[in-house]
């Protein structure tokens, strides 16, 4: 069924933002659940809270008129939302961090929350990343050249890493790998421990010479590097047992997700997700799993905790009536080590319908294929077992059995 629909937009937003923007109907573009609360991000910057008690609004997040809220984070370590923000006041310049309790938020009492990480100067091309794997923070502060790790627990300051000649940083169970400058035949690359920030292993990773570097990964004591036109070389950063995968084989992914419980990575290409191991080897290929979305962002995807399940935006196959392709897109769900799709929620399907009002008040007003009909955000909620989907209009539907 479709249990409830909720809109970000509100008639009015006049009274309490200011940004032009934030008052017209914007695409979801993140959905964050916790404790039976739905987190909405519309790409406007306004972000909103549904509960599904009530399954009323509760409030909208952005405290302040010219906020416009950039990223959700759910902190699982004291059960509080992250949010990432800039602000007009300062020409969405600087990104601004805030934490809030789940409890607060439920009494919508957001004023109980508090900033992080303010001796930090986020401005661009200064971030925050959230390391749920680890539980730790990395910022960087471009103009102080310096990186940042704090604890995601209590927000304490751990150590810092100076910026010189650092290109990138990764961060992987335990570990990061901090990529430097290549110089034409080599890239350096520093392996240093997640807790502590004390090298573990400093080396050198021949390159092929006027070849750009596609991507460098890190995960455990795998380095995978992959250079334009080349093979995909794995390497044992422990034994320094190197394994090439041809190029006809593995081609370069647009984006990767690690498998940490399982030890095996995911990768996503042209609308494609295949699964592989360490050893090179596609151990899945999807048999019904075309992705909607040509880019690949992860919030149109859900891996549950198990990593035994992925749950997508997908397309459809179903053709419109004119023998066009349809607009309308799937919600499929599959077993990551089979292929196997394992349950699918499709316009098409005559057993799928609009849970009906116990007081017989409609509170849904779109039609199953118009909630199905260009999806931007998606998210399952495990405890509940609920799927909810976010769209072009800024509707956020929740689907369940």
């Amino acid at each position: 069924h479709i249990q409830e629909e909720f809109d970000t937009y509100d008639h009015d937003a006049h009274l309490f933002v200011k940004l032009q923007f934030l008052k017209k109907r914007s695409k979801i573009i993140e959905i964050v659940a916790a404790k039976d609360i739905i987190f909405a991000l519309a790409h406007s910057g306004l972000c909103a809270a549904f509960s599904r008690v009530t399954n009323k609004r509760l409030s909208f997040l952005n405290l302040s008129p010219d906020e416009v809220i950039r990223s959700l984070f759910y902190n699982k370590n004291n059960d509080s939302l992250i949010t990432v923000s800039v602000y007009a006041s300062d020409h969405f310049s600087t990104l601004k961090c805030r934490t809030t309790p789940i409890e607060y938020i439920r009494r919508d009492q957001l004023d109980a929350g508090f900033p992080l990480f303010e001796s930090e100067s986020l401005k661009w091309p200064g971030f925050v990343e959230f390391d749920d794997v680890n539980g730790k923070v990395l910022t960087y502060s471009a103009q102080d050249g310096i990186y940042k790790v704090f604890d995601l627990k209590n927000y304490s300051f751990l150590y810092s890493i100076p910026d010189t000649n650092v290109q990138e940083i990764k961060i992987s169970p335990g570990i990061m790998l901090l990529i430097y400058d290549r110089t034409p035949s080599y890239v350096p690359l520093k392996i240093l421990s997640i807790e502590d920030g004390k090298p573990l292993k400093l080396f050198k990773h021949l390159l092929h010479r006027g070849k750009k570097i596609d991507f460098i990964e890190q995960f455990n004591e795998k380095l995978l590097v992959k250079q334009e036109d080349e093979n995909l070389q794995i390497l044992d950063v422990r034994s320094s047992e190197l394994i090439e995968i041809s190029i006809e084989k593995f081609m370069t992914p647009s984006a990767f997700i690690f498998l940490y419980e399982n030890n095996l990575f995911l990768t996503f290409r042209n609308r494609t997700v295949a699964v592989w191991n360490f050893r090179g080897e596609l151990v899945t290929s999807f048999e019904d799993h075309l992705l909607w979305h040509q880019d690949c962002s992860t919030n149109n995807i859900y891996i549950t905790t198990d990593q035994d399940l992925i749950i997508s935006y997908c397309k459809s196959d179903a053709a419109a009536d004119d023998g066009t392709a349809s607009s309308i897109g799937s919600i499929n769900m599959s077993d990551i080590m089979t292929g196997k799709c394992i349950a699918k929620i499709a316009a098409n399907d005559p057993a799928l319908s609009i849970a009906p009002r116990k007081n017989g008040s409609p509170s849904i007003w779109s039609s199953i294929p118009e909630a199905l009909e260009d999806v931007t955000a998606l998210f399952y909620d495990e405890d509940r077992n609920e799927i909810y989907t976010g769209n072009s209009q800024g509707l956020v539907h929740v689907w369940s059995s």
